[in-house]
């Protein structure tokens, strides 16, 4: 919906949250259901009327429990029964330098003020431990802003009694403890502030009023942000910067004013402003943002604006760059379906609102940001979240070589007529191993990022993850692949439960059957791999895995979404039976294994596997 995304218009949406919610639900839009659970330090009602517009809009429906005023700690201390019967998905702890239980007093000596700021330190640090023994999901934590007065004037963040000094040395304690748990994040409420500005984000008048911790017009900039964080745990990040390059990427227009006159590098303040703004996407690609190019351009010039020497960003930085007279629209198309990935994953940034448009017309999904001048392209785009990070692994860091890999395999393709042929010209090795502590952060990635091959779309945080390994009900697998091209990293997961599958969907087995048959609970792979086997790689190591604890009987199940028909009759194709099929296109499947299993995997050399 326009009206909520960035830049947007604060006061509309406090105004008409309830008619934004009703027109959202009734959209017909695809949403994941996500039970949330809010344990404010402060007033948290109208943060949640707003951030659940924010998530709807994300793709996210959520269920909310709210904790009584100022009852964070208590309800997870004490164990809550209606917390605990809630059972949250996730968990977010909205505490704000209004609950800090004390302040250094100028008297106090240095081992005072670190005694005093280890008790408030342990007060949360408990607390979090209970929720991860207990609750077992993410929790997200705000970090505390700066107050807004200073009684040591410029010197506040210099003695150990002053206030900026105690929370910064808070704030890196919370900080410390978010780099050493996984699942664990902080919201950036100092940050917010700072940028929203301290004066009117602490306006004293909302807290003694109505015990806001900041002032009621911040809220929905405040819940946006925290929206971001949310929709990125559960899988819901953009992944891919599709620029324009006139007028955007540099001041000009290449095909007329030449090389050599675009605005670009030190010369000139805007060319200053235009090599700030490639610095910033140069950054985006080091975490994992696939970037690509849209431009109504001759190719080579294209091409040699972007060989600019003042310029940050060269041809080798972009998946692909559709330089051409073809409608803008019709190039973001291509792009998601060269890259296979949906329009829904791309971010399109144009400064000509003609062409935003139509993409945005043309093209569903595909997120259309209003960039402004540009001295406020770095301000809209970052604060719009599109990217926003929660785990940062090392196929992150390489995303775009791998696809660029990805795209040099598809040439090569062409040039075969065997297809089989082609695939054993790859020569491809793969890993198929159970799940590893140094992947445990990449698999959870996947559970909540992959959509169109996933046969359950499951979403499964780290501390899921890490139960399924340690659980002999479990047998679990995970599957990288490499080839003369470069590595994929890991690609595929599967996880199946031995036994009772906990799924009413799911019929009970007897008894004395259950241990003889596996339920695949999740089978995902990421689609720059589709078409190479390695689903058969995998399906014969979850074979070989029942083989050895003598299950006979391997379980199927196809739940559809908007996004996964792709994998409908996925299970058909390696050998199942369909047993039954809902209304809803939902099925069952079934595998016998058989006494002589032929692999059917024969193009991928597969590494040795260990354990079971």
């Amino acid at each position: 919906m326009k009206e909520l995304e960035y830049p947007f218009d604060s006061e509309y949406i406090l105004k008409k949250s309830k008619k934004i919610r009703r027109q959202l639900l009734e959209s017909g839009k695809e949403l994941l259901s996500k039970k949330i659970a809010v344990l404010g330090g402060s007033t948290t009602h109208d943060i949640i009327r707003v951030l659940e517009v924010f998530l709807l809009n994300q793709g996210i429906r959520p269920q909310f429990y709210e904790s009584e005023y100022a009852q964070y700690w208590q309800d997870v201390m004490f164990d809550n029964p209606e917390l605990m019967e809630f059972a949250p998905d996730l968990i977010y702890i909205h505490t704000s330098g209004r609950n800090i239980m004390g302040w250094p007093a100028l008297s106090d000596s240095e081992a005072q003020v670190e005694a005093m700021l280890a008790q408030q330190y342990e007060h949360y640090r408990v607390m979090w431990e209970k929720i991860e023994d207990k609750y077992h999901c993410p929790v997200i934590q705000n970090n505390f802003e700066y107050p807004f007065y200073r009684v040591l004037g410029n010197q506040e963040a210099v003695y150990t009694q002053g206030r900026i000094s105690f929370l910064n040395r808070l704030n890196e304690k919370f900080y410390q403890y978010a780099k050493e748990h996984k699942g664990f994040y902080i919201h950036d409420i100092n940050y917010m502030a700072a940028a929203y500005g301290l004066d009117k984000w602490a306006d004293p008048f909302y807290w003694h009023m109505y015990k806001y911790a900041m002032c009621m017009q911040a809220i929905p900039e405040f819940a946006y942000n925290l929206s971001n964080i949310i929709k990125a745990v559960f899988g819901k990040n953009r992944k891919a910067l599709v620029l324009d390059l006139d007028n955007t990427l540099w001041g000009g227009i290449v095909g007329d004013d030449g090389v050599e006159n675009l605005e670009i590098g030190q010369e000139t303040s805007m060319g200053q402003v235009y090599a700030e703004f490639q610095q910033y996407v140069k950054a985006q690609k080091d975490i994992g943002v696939m970037l690509n190019i849209n431009s109504k351009n001759e190719y080579s010039n294209a091409i040699a604006g972007l060989e600019h020497p003042e310029g940050i960003l060269k041809p080798e930085d972009f998946i692909l760059i559709k330089a051409n007279w073809e409608p803008k629209s019709r190039n973001m198309t291509e792009i998601a379906e060269e890259m296979n990935i949906l329009p829904d994953s791309l971010v399109f940034v144009d400064d000509n609102p003609a062409e935003r448009d139509i993409v945005r017309a043309q093209v569903p999904g595909v997120a259309v940001p209003v960039i402004g001048t540009p001295e406020q392209y770095i301000r809209v785009l970052d604060h719009a979240g599109f990217f926003e990070v929660t785990d940062l692994s090392e196929d992150d860091r390489r995303r775009n070589e791998m696809y660029k890999a990805n795209l040099d395999r598809q040439r090569q393709q062409q040039n075969f007529g065997d297809y089989r042929e082609y695939l054993l010209s790859l020569e491809m090795k793969g890993t198929i191993k159970p799940f590893e502590p140094v992947y445990m952060a990449r698999i959870a990635q996947l559970t909540n990022k992959s959509n169109q091959f996933n046969l359950t779309t499951r979403r499964y945080t780290q501390s899921d993850i890490e139960r399924f390994a340690s659980d002999d009900a479990y047998i679990t697998r995970y599957g990288k692949l490499e080839d003369k091209f470069g590595d994929n990293g890991v690609v595929s997961v599967v996880i199946g439960r031995r036994g009772r599958r906990e799924d009413e969907r799911t019929e009970s087995l007897s008894t004395e059957s259950e241990k003889h048959v596996l339920h695949i609970e999740l089978w995902l792979m990421s689609c720059r791999v589709l078409k190479r086997d390695m689903e058969f790689a995998m399906m014969d190591s979850i074979v070989e895995a029942c083989q050895d604890r003598d299950i006979h009987t391997i379980m199927g199940y196809y739940y559809p979404t908007a996004k996964n028909a792709m994998v409908k009759e996925f299970y058909a194709q390696i050998g199942f039976e369909k047993i039954g099929e809902g209304e809803d296109g939902s099925s069952t499947w079934r595998f016998e294994i058989p006494v002589s299993y032929e692999k059917k995997n024969t193009v991928i050399a597969v590494m040795q596997q260990m354990g079971i």
